[in-house]
């Protein structure tokens, strides 16, 4: 029956999408091009509110056909609508970065303190069980708030933030399948099946954005079902979700190296992301998008590999891993133009 609901989910994106366009309209929620920005006319940016529906939509006829239950999912779901509620405020009034924020926490609190879903401790080898103790409860949130806004800072090109959550959402659904994880496998895959529907509107060229509203609600629910897959912490299922989201992850970490060395607070905005880095090399928005998607699927299929792998064997391919992106980055000058102590160092053995 999730395979209906999947189709369910699919099908409501489709119809639903264009209806919260004419919306957006009406109550202008749209994006004005300016210099930060890659498109060059008004754009309706409510866009996720057609996601979150659809994603309801399946949710609940899984629930009503089969009567699903989960002790996560009340929580998470409030949450979630937390969330949508920030997002479609901003989208409509352009709302501070602190009062995203506030929204931002107070779901995760939900999610913590309703739901009781928290890193309590973790199994270090050689060390044994480490319990988090107080720790977990701000641990949890800063990981839930900071992915949410990992996604957030990735959606800058025609069909990028969902496809590459479209992925990360797929690999989740796939380790849940390993791990027998039933809640991750039917939120996971129906979100992922909402989100492919809203990608026939959104893949370049777009005719609507998921606007913070999509944005932060993918993010958010990336977070919380990565935490909830991996909730019996180790070295290796820590690593998996940060693996799995290796590039809003791997792009947020640099955007803030790249503003430090530049001088500028971590948090100011700026046109030199992954994305804005590939187009300036020369590749078409579609060939950009179409690049990340590829390096999202390397990195989920290198987290479902780092699973099934020995201790060292695992570590092999996080330094593997590690040594790629930091070459790949130090390339295309995603830390900045001058940032390539790899390739620096490499070339003083070459002379």
């Amino acid at each position: 029956m999730i395979y209906v609901s999947l189709v369910v989910a699919f099908v409501a994106s489709i119809l639903l999408t264009p209806l919260v366009k004419r919306l957006a309209f009406r109550v202008g929620a749209v994006d004005a091009p300016n210099y930060r920005k890659v498109h060059a006319r008004i754009m309706p940016r409510l866009g996720g509110l057609a996601i979150y529906a659809a994603f309801l939509i399946g949710f609940i006829f899984l629930k009503v056909m089969t009567g699903f239950e989960s002790p996560y999912a009340l929580a998470i779901l409030i949450g979630a609508t937390i969330v949508v509620i920030t997002g479609i405020v901003d989208d409509m009034r352009e709302i501070s970065a602190k009062a995203k924020l506030l929204g931002q926490i107070i779901a995760a609190c939900i999610v913590v303190f309703v739901g009781g879903i928290q890193m309590n401790e973790i199994n270090l080898p050689f060390a044994g069980e480490i319990s988090f103790g107080w720790l977990s409860i701000p641990l949890t949130i800063v990981w839930i708030v900071g992915i949410t806004n990992a996604v957030n800072l990735i959606d800058g090109l025609d069909g990028l933030a969902a496809g590459v959550s479209t992925i990360s959402l797929g690999t989740l659904a796939i380790m849940a399948m390993i791990m027998g994880n039933g809640i991750v496998i039917a939120m996971a895959s129906i979100l992922a099946a909402a989100t492919i529907g809203f990608l026939f509107y959104n893949f370049h060229p777009a005719k609507i954005f998921m606007g913070d509203t999509g944005a932060l609600f993918l993010g958010f629910m990336i977070s919380v079902l990565a935490l909830l897959g991996f909730k019996n912490v180790t070295v290796i299922s820590l690593i998996i979700p940060v693996i799995m989201l290796g590039v809003p992850i791997s792009d947020t970490f640099f955007a803030i190296v790249r503003r430090l060395r530049t001088g500028k607070k971590w948090s100011d905005p700026d046109k030199s992301h992954l994305h804005h880095c590939l187009l300036n090399l020369g590749f078409s928005h579609r060939q950009t998008v179409l690049i990340i998607y590829a390096i999202a699927i390397m990195f989920g299929g290198a987290a479902v590999i780092f699973s099934m792998a020995t201790f060292w064997g695992a570590m092999l391919l996080i330094i593997v891993l590690l040594v790629a992106i930091e070459v790949f980055v130090e390339v295309i000058g995603l830390a900045g133009k001058n940032y390539r102590p790899l390739i620096n160092f490499v070339r003083m053995f070459n002379k």
